[in-house]
């Protein structure tokens, strides 16, 4: 037999598009001919390939070899197709029995020695081929990864002779058993307890916890705002397994998944020299950015101001929409971006805005705080101060609430909010907010008179009611009041 075909499977953003690998052995002058959009790491196989059959103690075959990766117009990157490619050789040349290798999938990086590297993208190449009946072979570095899909057959192998001796019967790999792999429902991390005084801080995040609201918090540098960004993890409800399942998949993609790690809620904080690209996504080959790696989680950006305004701008949509579409000249893609924004910030240059250390002039706090564009700010639920705290609060010893007790009224209302609409209140349509976001006479001309004082947007007015809606959810009532509405009109009030 000189015609090899398996089946194996290319990235595009989160999917997971099946390729053909064909491979035919011909009479001629001896060459390796790669065809199919290759990218340069898969054009880089054919010596990887030649180096692994050979150290495997396989014969190399002296012939025209032709490898067509099909679809041809669907560009193929990464050292993925490498098992792929050196089984097609090996069963055309016939050293391996090609009877059974439409059972099976292939995908695995080889090293010269033989051995399977692990590859980006398990998870979600087993999640996009779940009612497949074929079984995947994968490095063994994958399998605990890849078997998250639970409807998967996987095949974990350390080398390419393995492999080779499965297909022929000298051996068998056993399927991997996920039986002990599942999402931890507890967060870990560090505790609220921790953070001293700022109590009106810890509410405005405890409410962002409960409703999934974005959060902005201006404060003089020391005064625990980054404390208070790494500690919301740990205040949010549990995942579900189809919300780890995406989280996952995303880190999977940009070769960042750890098992332990599964069912944990991301904090991904980003610095602020941090490109558009590098946050939203992008590059030739598009890859998720930092946005989509907090998906299901929490994206801090510090010193916000600092970070480049149109690097900002970039966040209005995937706020407002939850995903991100990555356009390049070649190719698409789109990634799931349902993050959590919480930033900081110094209320002015310096930082130490109205003490007498403080130099910054009225042009330059108003040309730093410009840096904020209105239509970003609009998208923020709750903006707070948190003030330096005073001594007397350091002293204090065990007097924080821990991060379990509040994580338990936050999960009690994130289940009131799931029972209700069937998602967290920051999610809500326009149509759903006037269907369960609506105050009493009270709350109603509240919220009247602070559009008219402050004059906010429609946008405003919505998150104003959706965060509301938090409160009331939060205090165990059916309706929203006119002190629910006050806090919520409180937090858009913005920095004086």
């Amino acid at each position: 037999m000189s015609l090899a075909t398996l089946q194996c499977r290319a990235l595009n953003g989160m999917a997971a598009p099946p390729v053909m690998v064909e491979v035919h052995l011909a009479n001629g002058l001896p060459s390796f001919s790669l065809v199919g959009l290759p990218e340069t790491e898969v054009k880089e196989a054919r010596d990887r390939v030649r180096a692994a059959i050979q150290n495997s103690r396989f014969e190399f075959p002296a012939r025209r070899i032709t490898v067509n990766l099909a679809p041809a117009d669907l560009p193929k990157e990464s050292g993925r197709f490498d098992l792929a490619i050196a089984l097609g050789i090996l069963a055309a040349s016939g050293q391996v029995k090609a009877d059974r290798l439409d059972n099976f999938e292939f995908a695995g990086e080889l090293s010269l020695s033989g051995e399977l590297r692990a590859i980006r993208g398990a998870l979600a190449m087993c999640g996009e081929a779940a009612g497949s009946r074929r079984a995947f072979v994968l490095p063994t570095a994958n399998a605990a990864e890849a078997a998250l899909v639970r409807s998967a057959t996987i095949l974990p192998a350390n080398s390419l002779l393995e492999v080779c001796a499965h297909l022929n019967g000298a051996a068998t790999i056993a399927p991997f058993d996920a039986g002990g792999v599942s999402p931890r429902l507890t967060s870990t991390g560090p505790d609220l307890a921790d953070v001293k005084g700022q109590a009106p801080a810890k509410r405005a995040l405890e409410l962002a916890a409960a409703g999934g609201h974005s959060l902005l918090m201006s404060g003089p540098p020391g005064t625990g705002k980054s404390m208070l960004a790494q500690r919301l993890p740990g205040i949010l409800p549990p995942m579900i397994e189809a919300e780890a399942l995406e989280s996952a998949a995303v880190l999977s993609v940009a070769g960042r998944f750890d098992v332990d790690c599964f069912g944990q809620r991301p904090f991904i904080a980003t610095h602020h020299s941090a490109s558009a690209p590098a946050l939203v996504g992008g590059g030739g080959v598009p890859r998720p950015g930092e946005i989509s790696l907090a998906h299901n989680g929490v994206l801090f950006l510090d010193e916000l101001p600092e970070f480049d305004r149109r690097v900002l701008e970039a966040l209005r949509e995937p706020l407002e929409t939850g995903h991100i579409r990555v356009a390049r000249a070649a190719r698409r893609a789109e990634f799931p971006a349902r993050f959590q924004l919480v930033a900081a910030m110094n209320p002015c240059p310096c930082g130490y805005l109205g003490e007498a250390r403080c130099r910054c002039t009225p042009d330059q706090i108003a040309k730093y705080r410009a840096k904020l564009s209105g239509p970003f700010l609009d998208r923020i639920d709750l903006m707070i101060e948190v003030p330096a705290v005073p001594e007397a609060d350091l002293a204090m010893r065990g007097a924080g609430e821990a991060s379990a007790v509040i994580r338990e009224r936050v999960t009690r209302a994130r289940a009131t909010q799931i029972e209700r609409q069937g998602k967290a209140n920051a999610l809500l349509t326009p149509e759903e907010i006037d269907r369960h976001c609506l105050p009493d006479c009270a709350g109603a001309q509240l919220l009247k008179q602070a559009m008219a004082r402050l004059d906010l947007s429609a946008r405003a007015y919505h998150r104003i009611l959706k965060v509301a809606r938090t409160v009331a959810d939060l205090a165990g009532a059916m309706n929203i009041g006119g002190p629910h509405v006050a806090e919520a009109i409180h937090y858009r009030r913005g920095f004086g």
